[in-house]
Formats: structure tokens, sequence, C-alpha cells
């Protein structure tokens, strides 16, 4: 079986040095080249690939939300996350549905065991991020300790966390790679959950339940 991969990345040189990796492999095909998250969104519904190889950072709308909307119309896409980012968007990734996390200083070897993974329905991570996710779930009880709101999602907890630090929405979605727009709608449905009106009251709020 063929699979049919879309390469959505900004960068030029990036794209042609994967594709040339991929052509090597008589199993995969690449079926088209998207430059932004707004071009890799619309690629994903025409041609339906089995793997799209996303990057974070692209113009128009980064890779976090472009996965969050083609996963809402296509569940079953393998999206495999292909980035220099290493930081905490990887909770993102994972919130957003993403199959895998790989850094795009891997091996070609790397690469292409993983896009075979998420293909044939795995999740794969490289083996540094596969560490933070370790540290992550290992301290998992203090980030929950902080903003133990049942009937928030765990994006909703995440962006509450930040807001009780003190940080604008525009901190906050360059923080978690999501757009203003995004995050404003975040932040009136968290306010609309817990019934409070003011990011003052759910700081409140947050401060008091974390006690």
């Amino acid at each position: 079986m063929t699979i049919r991969i879309l390469i959505a990345d900004d960068h030029p040189v990036f794209r042609f040095g994967l594709k040339a990796l991929l052509s090597t492999e008589p199993d995969m095909q690449v079926v088209g080249e998207a430059t932004s998250g707004t071009e890799a969104v619309t690629m994903a519904y025409s041609l339906t690939p089995d793997v799209i190889l996303m990057d974070i950072n692209m113009p128009e709308m980064n890779g976090i939300e472009a996965t969050t909307q083609i996963l809402q119309e296509i569940p079953g896409m393998a999206i495999l996350i292909l980035t220099m980012m290493d930081d905490d968007s990887l909770f993102s990734v994972m919130q957003a549905g993403a199959r895998g996390y790989l850094l795009k200083g891997a091996q070609g070897e790397e690469t292409l065991r993983a896009i075979r993974a998420v293909a044939g329905g795995e999740a794969i991570f490289s083996p540094k991020i596969a560490q933070r996710l370790s540290l992550f779930f290992t301290n998992h009880s203090n980030f929950q300790s902080v903003t133990p709101f049942p009937e928030l999602t765990l994006r909703e907890r995440e962006i509450l966390e930040l807001v009780s630090k003190g940080l604008t929405n525009n901190a906050i979605a360059e923080r978690l790679s999501l757009s203003p727009k995004t995050v404003r709608n975040q932040v009136s449905t968290i306010f609309s959950k817990l019934q409070v009106t003011s990011r003052g009251e759910a700081i409140a709020r947050a401060r008091t339940r974390s006690k």
C-alpha cells in the first residue's frame, strides 16, 4: 500500500529536502505541498492524504489550529507534527489530536519510521519529546491541583492557569501557539462555565479552588 502524504511547511528548502527523502521510498507518495495552515486545511479536505506532515509555525493559521480544524472534519486523519519547537506546544499538539511529534533534526530513517507508524494508526514521539511527556505525566498531579475544574477541558484549564498567572490574551496566544481570537473565545467559554464576568473573578476562583 502506498502512503499518500501532504507536506505542510512554509520553508521551501525543508519541503524540498523532505520530498527528496520521501521520493526514495517505494511505499510513499507526496500528493501535495501546503505553505500555510489555511492551505493545509483546504488540501487535506480535497486530497484526503493518508498522512499530513505538519509544521507548527506557519502563516495565516498555525499548525495546531490547522490540525484541530482538519480533525474536526476528518477524525481519522493521521497528522505528524514536524517542527523545530521543543517546548510546551507538545501538549497543545496532543490536545489537537495529532498522532505524533517529531523534531526536524531527526534522522531520515527516524522520520520514515514515524510516517509509517502514524499511517498504521500508532502514536509516535521522538526520544527527546517522549522524555518530556514522561516528566509531565510523572508530575501531572501538580498541574491538576492548580486548576482542578472538571467542568473545563484540558485546554481550558491550561488557559485558566495562564490567566491566573496574569498573562494577557496575546501572551497566552503566543505561549500556546494559538491565535488571539481563539484565546478570546476560550476565555469567554471559561467565564461562562465558571459563572464569572471578569478575569479578576476567574483568578479568584482558580486560587480558591487550588487551596
